[in-house]
């Protein structure tokens, strides 16, 4: 385990996926959710896919492949490549072991930087093979709902009415608009909110989310740049966290199976080319 802190903040951060585990402030207030029996992680590194592939299966130029939700980064062991006083770099290559489930060699390089009450999480792909490579990459981090309990309001930087993906409560959706229940921007996060799994928001509507307190305050604030935004708490276990979560990806939609280069929001990358982006949460 990791640890950064400055005069605002403490984070720490382990090996194991990368993950961010926790977010204290000087005063000892932890803001990430602590992996209780409702769900056992903090802030998982989705990739290569976002969600699931139908079946746990996809086909790469004929040949079928299969992978767990979400991707193998998130339980495999990464490499600690750089720490300073404020910013520190895991990594994790492709292996024997992902090659079996992923076609493809790759580096992931995950940063985490603080700076003053924010922290910068930074996602590096670079395609080390010889030929074209597909993924998909995101973020999970799973956010303390202020009041304790699953009950308040996330205020996005769009008030006008936008749409979400049409979702089904065993987590599958399709690629089809329905309205997103919100007023002028807040959504009212409660149990029924969730009833039919995650509330994804595509089509780059959205670049802000801020959590609120009881006083209508932002306690959490998430900046992205990601075509998509999901929100996520497990529907009737009352779990008092919520997910905010943006994503350079998307499920396989119902019925779909295509070659995985062809699914609705991946990424490309030629030999030798890199991505790079980055999430920011600000705490108060």
């Amino acid at each position: 385990m990791v640890e950064l802190k400055n005069e605002q903040l403490t984070i720490r951060v382990a090996e194991k996926g990368a993950e961010l585990q926790s977010v204290k402030d000087n005063e000892g207030r932890e803001y990430m959710w602590q992996a209780g029996p409702e769900w056992p992680r903090h802030s998982p590194i989705l990739f290569p896919i976002v969600c699931s592939v139908n079946d746990q299966t996809y086909r790469v130029d004929g040949k079928e492949y299969h992978l767990p939700r979400h991707g193998f980064a998130r339980d495999k062991d990464f490499t600690l490549i750089s720490q300073t006083e404020d910013k520190v770099t895991f990594a994790l290559h492709d292996s024997e072991e992902t090659l079996e489930v992923y076609p493809y060699h790759f580096n992931l390089a995950i940063t985490y930087r603080l700076e003053d009450n924010k922290i910068h999480v930074i996602w590096h792909v670079e395609n080390t093979d010889n030929q074209e490579i597909h993924f998909q990459i995101g973020g999970h981090p799973a956010f303390n709902v202020p009041g304790g309990k699953l009950d308040g309001m996330i205020k996005l930087d769009n008030e006008e009415p936008m749409d979400v993906l049409k979702s089904y409560a065993d987590g599958s959706h399709d690629m089809v608009d329905v309205p997103l229940e919100a007023d002028m921007g807040i959504m009212e996060i409660n149990n029924n909110f969730f009833r039919n799994d995650s509330v994804k928001i595509h089509k780059s509507q959205t670049h802000r989310a801020m959590l609120m307190d009881i006083n209508g305050e932002p306690a959490i604030t998430v900046d992205y740049k990601t075509p998509v935004c999901a929100f996520w708490s497990p529907y009737d276990k009352q779990a008092p966290f919520v997910c905010i979560e943006p994503w350079y990806g998307i499920g396989d939609p119902r019925g779909f199976n295509g070659e995985f280069k062809d699914k609705p929001l991946m990424n490309h990358l030629l030999p030798g080319a890199s991505f790079m982006s980055k999430y920011t949460i600000t705490i108060g």
